[in-house]
Order: structure tokens, then sequence, then C-alpha cells
């Protein structure tokens, strides 16, 4: 205990050095929490807005179907495996969709299409689509012989609302599938790919057209919480309707995204670690200032019998005290920050506006979790330690004569 008086007694011994000091150590701890917060909230919000926009937290499909999509690969009694899935803990919603390619036609032009079949009440609790729509409405349970068309699409083909348009493809029995829709619908998602080759009919349409015989080729599942996802996983795996069947997981079924985020987290990290070697830089210059002052100190101290092990730990503790001040300090203003903007969100003004018309939040909100808590400042206490040894272990190799002998 004295050992620790005396030690905090030396820090002050420079008050502004010290001072100068923790609040470096406080800015690293502060930013750490925060941005490691921000960072996996942030993945949040990215995975719950992707897998809104198409895919869903999880889906069901016949084995196969995931890399070639062929219309025979189908799940069969589809309905039946809803009301398996509904009951399950965790899950929020549970919607049916097939989708065919089929060549569409206007008046004047015709073009190649992915054509999805979809419950309407049902889709749109599970993707952000109904908010995309820009012209006309979205579709309703009950509707016939209508569709919802991308808005690229609709510009090459030349279609508006209320046109007819003509659909012509295979059934999954290999038979001709042909139908004609009345367009109620343009939608823009913001990408490219979907909005100049998708159209939407009903679920009972597509069934009708395509003879389906009540089989659907996705169930899309989506779940209340992200940490849901890994025991509805292991529920459906457990259960023998579903033991024949592939269910794939968001990051399997949206693999660039999973990458992308891999790739922002390692370059996050490489910042964090710049960040966290300047702060120890600034501790080892504290305390080799410390050590050339105290060189004559060390001397006398070494000449009277103290022993250097002790000497060594004296600085150690001294280097800690002055770190845990600022970590302390530093991951208190880092978790207050952090629940303050969990709560408000951190807006992008216009461009927020421009995120939620394709379906992403206008706020980014962070999420306080252990690891953000602790990752941080753990990793700035660990890197300031060995930092803080170097000048500690010069001290058994100083002479007592020549150390006395120091200005």
């Amino acid at each position: 205990m004295g050992d620790m008086i005396l030690a905090w007694r030396n820090v002050w011994r420079n008050p502004r050095r010290s001072l100068l000091t923790i609040l470096a150590i406080v800015f690293a701890a502060v930013l750490l929490v925060f941005m490691l917060s921000f960072q996996f909230g942030s993945y949040e919000d990215m995975i719950n807005a992707t897998v809104r926009q198409s895919t869903g937290h999880l889906q069901v499909q016949s084995p196969g179907y995931h890399d070639r999509q062929e219309m025979h690969l189908v799940v069969a009694d589809a309905q039946h495996l809803v009301a398996e899935i509904e009951p399950i803990n965790g899950v929020n919603n549970v919607a049916l969709r097939s989708e065919a390619f089929a060549l569409m036609s206007g008046e004047k032009r015709s073009r190649g299409t992915t054509i999805f079949g979809i419950q309407p009440e049902k889709e749109k609790k599970v993707t952000t689509l109904p908010r995309q729509i820009k012209q006309g409405r979205y579709l309703q349970k009950g509707d016939h012989g209508v569709a919802l068309i991308g808005s690229l699409l609709a510009k090459r083909l030349q279609l508006t609302i209320g046109d007819e348009c003509t659909m012509l493809g295979q059934g999954k029995d290999g038979s001709i599938a042909a139908a004609l829709f009345t367009i109620i619908g343009i939608y823009t998602t913001g990408v490219d790919a979907v909005d100049r080759a998708t159209v939407h009919i009903t679920f009972a349409d597509f069934n009708h057209i395509f003879f389906m015989e009540k089989a659907a080729h996705r169930v899309i599942i989506t779940a209340e919480h992200l940490a849901d996802i890994t025991p509805i996983t292991q529920a459906l795996q457990s259960n023998p309707a579903f033991r024949s069947l592939t269910i794939l997981t968001w990051d399997k079924l949206a693999p660039g995204l999973r990458q992308s985020m891999e790739l922002d987290l390692i370059s996050g990290i490489i910042m964090y670690i710049i960040l966290v070697v300047v702060v120890a830089f600034s501790v080892l210059n504290t305390f080799f200032m410390a050590f050339f002052e105290r060189t004559r100190e060390f001397g006398v101290l070494l000449s009277i019998g103290a022993r250097p092990a002790r000497l060594v730990r004296m600085i150690l503790t001294e280097s800690m005290l002055l770190t845990f001040t600022g970590i302390a300090l530093g991951t208190l203003i880092g978790i207050g920050l952090t629940v303050y903007f969990s709560h408000q969100g951190i807006s992008f003004g216009d461009g927020g506006e421009l995120l939620a018309q394709y379906g992403f939040e206008d706020r980014f909100y962070p999420r306080l979790s252990w690891i953000s808590a602790c990752l941080g400042p753990a990793l700035l206490l660990i890197i300031t330690f060995f930092t803080a040894l170097i000048p500690a272990l010069k001290v058994p190799g100083l002479k007592p004569v020549d150390a006395l002998r120091s200005c």
C-alpha cells in the first residue's frame, strides 16, 4: 500500500506532463469505445437493411437451388412448413416466394426478366419493397392479373401505370407459361440490376401460371434480432420436416455483404492499432523523461540497498496508475457518449433521406456491447504496459556510481 501511495505521488511530480498523458489516453479510450460501438452498430443496421430488401435473415430452399435457380427445385407443401416455422422463438415473419425467368413484352419492346411470385400481405413484413413504390400502388391480397415492375425495366419496355404487358416462360412441369398483366406499380430500389430486370406478381398468380402446385422456391424468414438467427437455425435443423431441405443464413445468401464488413473491420482495426501506438509513444516519452530526470534518485536508492526489482515495480506501478486513470475516465465517457447516441442516433442530414428511400434507416445507431466497451481499453492497457516496461527495465542495468554522477 505504501508503494502504491508513493507511486501515485511520483506520477504528479510533473503534473502538466502527467495530465497531458492522461488526456491522450482518455481521448484514445473514448474514440475506441465509441467507434467500435458505432462500427458494430452500423454492421447490424446494414445487415437488417440488406436482408429486408430481398433475402431475409434465413431461407429454406430445396438442395442445390441456391447455386442454380432451376424451376423444378422447389420446396413442396411450403405452407405446411410456414406453420412449423412461425411458432419458433425469435421468428418475426415468414413469407413464401417463387421466381422464374420469362420474356416480358410491351407493345414495342421485349426483355428477359425475373418474375417473382410473392404474398403481398406477408412480403411487406419481410422486405422494404412497399416503401419503394414510386408510381401506382403495391400489390394487395386478392389482386389478380396485375404486376409491379422495376423503374428501369418499365422505361426500357416503355410501360407506365395501366399499360398491359405479356409474359412468356416455362412452367415447373416444362409446359409453356403465358399470361397478360396490367402494370399497377413501379418501384425503384436503387440497385440497377433489380430495377432493370425484375417483376413482381401475386403468389397465387405465379402458382397458377407456372403450375407450381402450392410449392415455392424460397421460404423467407426474418428474425426479431440477429442473435436469434442461430437458435432459429438449430430449431429448424432439429425438425424432421426440414432435414431434406437446405437452410441458409444471411451471410451465405449475401456473401458480398459479409466480405465488405470483414474488410471494413480489418481497416478499422488497423486504424485503432495506429491510434494505440501513438498513445503508447506518448506514454513511452513520459516515462523515459521521468527515468532520465530521476536517474540520480535511482542511484541513491540503489546505493542504500534498494533492490532493482522494487524500482522496476515502482515504475510499472506509476505507469499503470497513469494508464488506469486515463482508461477509466475514457471508457466511462465513451460509454456515456455511446448510450446517448444509441437513443438519439446519428443523422446523415440530406444523405439520410436518400438512404431512407432505398430502405435504409436515415440514422445510424451505435450498439454498446461488452466487446465494444472492453476490447479497445484492454488493447490500450496491454500495449501501454509493455511500452512502460522499456524504460523500467533500464533500472537493473544502472550502476549506482554512474547514476550518482548524472545531472
